[in-house]
């Protein structure tokens, strides 16, 4: 896998080590999925509000997956999603064992396991988020 840009690098590094484990984890997860979908593409990975950024530039198919570690909840890390889409409460019928935060984000605690099936789910989606509203829109005006 590659690394990461240096600026994000610099970011993860600044997360205690049980934070950077389980966003390592994500990151890893979501590169890979990119990676096998070539309607994602390649992903930018950058920084957005000081937080590790993944955005499908190449294609524009998804909506911008955030994920990150902050000092005021320093027992989760989290997965955050655009406020200004359905993501979440799609994720919130299909997932309600998951922890949310409003409608922008899924608190993952550090002392539980990661629920990697529904993440990937989760992930899959948002990548794929313009690609599959397109569709819908498509077929209700058919």
């Amino acid at each position: 896998m590659k690394k990461p840009p240096a600026d994000v690098a610099a970011i993860l590094q600044t997360y205690p080590a049980p934070a950077r484990k389980y966003l390592r984890t994500l990151r890893s997860m979501t590169l890979r999925l990119a990676a096998k979908d070539p309607a994602i593409g390649e992903l930018t990975e950058t920084l957005k509000w000081s937080e590790p950024a993944y955005l499908t530039t190449a294609t524009g198919a998804g909506s911008t997956l955030r994920m990150a570690w902050k000092a005021k909840q320093p027992d989760q890390v989290a997965l955050y999603f655009n406020c200004n889409t359905t993501l979440v409460d799609t994720f919130r019928s299909l997932f309600p064992e998951l922890t949310y935060e409003g409608n922008r984000a899924i608190a993952l605690p550090l002392d539980q396991p990661l629920p990697l099936d529904a993440l990937e789910r989760c992930i899959a989606m948002t990548l794929t988020y313009h690609l599959r509203k397109a569709s819908r829109n498509a077929r209700a005006r058919a």
